[in-house]
């Protein structure tokens, strides 16, 4: 028996629009309430861009310049976020030095980072110590002692290595473009950087 000849006619089209809601739940739009923590801009920006990354992954040190030069380039935030992954044997520590430097400045904490990417290849868990204390004194810092064992740095770390789990992340470098923007995707992963642009103009 068909399903017409069970239903009045009134009832068929609620039934169907019930179906499209079962069958295409990816064609509902994201609530404002739904996006994760996360994947919002900072407060004041409408687009920006969000890094979850590992200081060791070499293709997150090829990825990075990209990135900051499209922040630049768009005049929007970059958030990045530490990532470390457990078969990397100095990302963890490298991150917790990163965040020392943060403490000094942000921008002092982005050059850390940079450095750590340009120089990957030459660092090791035996000489990361000593990077960080030559990259302190080049700043005319004094690198503290023990520093890589501040329980506040490792929390830091560790909420944002929390957050990415949330997320469900399980690779570095995982790339979003996060939008305010009324009416458009709050948020969208990028998986090809070639069309990082492109997806930007497209957020934006």
């Amino acid at each position: 028996m068909k399903i017409q000849q069970l239903l009045p006619r009134r009832v068929l089209p609620i039934a169907f629009a019930l179906c499209l809601l079962l069958v295409l739940p990816s064609a509902l739009p994201v609530l404002a309430d739904d996006v994760p923590d996360g994947l919002r801009p900072p407060k004041g920006a409408q687009t920006a861009l969000v890094v979850f990354e590992d200081l060791q992954c070499p293709q997150c040190g090829r990825v990075a310049p990209l990135l900051v030069q499209a922040s630049h380039t768009y005049k929007i935030p970059l958030v990045q976020h530490d990532f470390p992954l457990p078969m990397h044997n100095w990302s963890f520590e490298a991150a917790v030095l990163a965040r020392y430097f943060d403490t000094q400045s942000k921008e002092l904490g982005d050059q850390f980072r940079a450095t750590v990417f340009e120089h990957q290849m030459e660092i090791s868990p035996q000489t990361l110590h000593g990077f960080a204390e030559k990259f302190a004194s080049d700043h005319k810092l004094s690198l503290p002692f023990a520093v890589d064992k501040d329980p506040k740095l490792i929390a830091l770390v560790n909420a944002d290595k929390d957050l990415g789990v949330g997320l469900h992340i399980d690779h570095t470098p995982t790339i979003w473009i996060v939008s305010n923007k009324k009416g458009g995707k709050p948020f969208v992963e990028v998986k090809d950087t070639s069309q990082l642009y492109v997806m930007i103009d497209a957020m934006k």
